[in-house]
């Protein structure tokens, strides 16, 4: 009777808005039923009957759950009656059930994590559909931009600090799992071939930086700074090989705390936007040639993307070098930046090994450290060689095919990036400020230093060899 009554209360609501209001009174009716169920078994657990005690909470709930939806048809009432723009009467709905009055309701915390992540996927998903589809947007393409992985990360520091968390199950639960689905599809935007393409010289030249920036890593933050295992190999892991992608990889093989993840995506991403704009000033007043600024750039920036924007703008700033030169400093950083990618598949291989110990521990059994590989970085290995050899094979599977074959893959590596985007505020969102406190400062300097490091060995390097 109390929906039924509840349903023409609100009749003036119609279509989606009606089905949402009924349902959101009802959901919630429901989480009012089973806190106040706790509350009642607690107080008749040293009943003599419990099944008298159980009985009566039941009945107590069933009235309760009656005068609560009366209550919620109520106040939506009068918003139909106001001369109100629909999405403004809307809005108002949803202020007067999350008003402290109504306590027992949603919180406004996790009213407003619900709407961030709604706005951050709509963004995301008309992103996708404008670089898959080509869907135009017109003047609001900026709607399908705007969100980046340094803004979703930000947005989830923001959220966490000033609001605190909100569904901290479902929000570990998601980071985790759309992590690992991303970097399954970051390997159909890899390409064995076209990686090893870059010759004995670019690949020594990544051997020797990879190890060595793990090394470093290693002496900075374990021995030098004292920042926990995690963290710092993290922090190693995005500076050694390519940012963000390396740590969504490696995070859940060695099954990394989200603060971990949260402090190294944060000095990441922040020390990446900075040698975006740096870099290339730098390589101008070095007069560094379009071979030299791409080696350095492949080395010293931690993520693909600001990779790119680097040499794009170095080769703008000196479009005579590139005609004079005969090649440019995207296509050298791009190259070097690819088969420092590959190292993802090595490094989530052999980093269970360096683990081994608290992996063993973490699964109350003690196992072969390559056996602590998880089923996800097979998949990804799978992925790499599945679109190197068969999706891009024309001599296989013909020109028409591998040209579909390319498309699908390069869909399937644009929806990844947009998952770990998404997985991002995610992570952002688990961290708080008790965290950044028992964290510290040491992080960021781990960060700065090795950062700063390898930056200027490899420049030395660079101007040695050339």
């Amino acid at each position: 009777m109390s929906l039924m009554y509840s349903y023409v209360v609100i009749q003036p609501y119609k279509g989606m808005k009606n089905f949402m209001m009924l349902f959101f009174i009802f959901e919630k009716s429901c989480y009012l039923i089973d806190t106040k169920r706790q509350r009642f078994f607690s107080s008749v657990s040293s009943h003599k009957s419990t099944l008298n005690g159980i009985m009566t909470v039941w009945n107590l709930n069933l009235q309760f759950f009656s005068l609560q939806i009366l209550y919620c048809s109520q106040l939506a009432l009068p918003l139909h009656d106001a001369k109100l723009h629909p999405c403004i009467r809307w809005t108002a709905f949803w202020l007067i059930i999350s008003n402290k009055k109504t306590i027992y309701y949603m919180k406004r915390n996790e009213i407003c994590y619900v709407v961030i992540v709604a706005v951050i996927g709509v963004s995301l998903l008309l992103g996708f559909a404008e670089e898959v589809f080509g869907v135009g947007f017109g003047q609001f393409a900026w709607v399908a931009h705007w969100v980046s992985s340094p803004v979703a990360l930000a947005l989830g520091f923001a959220f966490a600090l000033l609001l605190g968390k909100a569904f901290p199950t479902f929000n570990k639960t998601m980071s985790k799992k759309l992590l690992q689905y991303s970097v399954i599809g970051l390997g159909f935007g890899m390409n064995v071939n076209k990686a090893l393409a870059s010759g004995s010289e670019g690949m020594l030249f990544t051997v020797v930086s990879v190890f060595g920036t793990l090394a470093l890593g290693w002496f900075f933050g374990r021995k030098l700074l004292k920042v926990d295992s995690q963290t710092s190999y993290l922090l190693s892991s995005g500076t050694a090989i390519c940012g963000g992608s390396a740590i969504a990889a490696v995070g859940p093989v060695i099954k990394a705390k989200a603060e971990s993840m949260s402090v190294a995506l944060g000095v990441v991403f922040v020390l990446n936007g900075i040698a975006l704009f740096l870099f290339p000033s730098i390589g101008d007043a070095l007069g560094m040639t379009m071979k030299q600024f791409g080696m350095w750039a492949a080395i010293a920036i931690h993520d693909t993307s600001s990779v790119v924007g680097a040499g794009a703008a170095y080769d703008q700033m000196h479009p005579e070098l590139v005609a004079s030169q005969g090649v440019s400093a995207l296509e050298v950083a791009t190259t070097i930046k690819l088969t420092r990618a590959l190292w993802i598949v090595v490094l989530a291989l052999v980093t269970p090994f360096f683990f081994r110990s608290s992996l063993a521990k973490a699964g109350g059994e003690s196992k072969p450290w390559y056996s602590c590989v998880p089923r996800f970085i097979i998949w990804f290995i799978v992925a790499i060689i599945f679109n190197t050899y068969i999706l891009s094979n024309a001599s296989l599977i013909g020109e028409g095919a591998a040209s579909v074959g390319g498309e699908f893959s390069s869909a399937v590596n644009k929806l990844a990036k947009h998952l770990i985007t998404l997985s991002l505020f995610f992570i952002g969102a688990s961290l708080t400020r008790e965290t950044l406190r028992s964290v510290g400062i040491r992080p960021l300097i781990q960060g700065v230093l090795l950062w700063i490091s390898i930056s200027c060995i490899s420049l030395a390097y660079i101007f040695w060899v050339g």
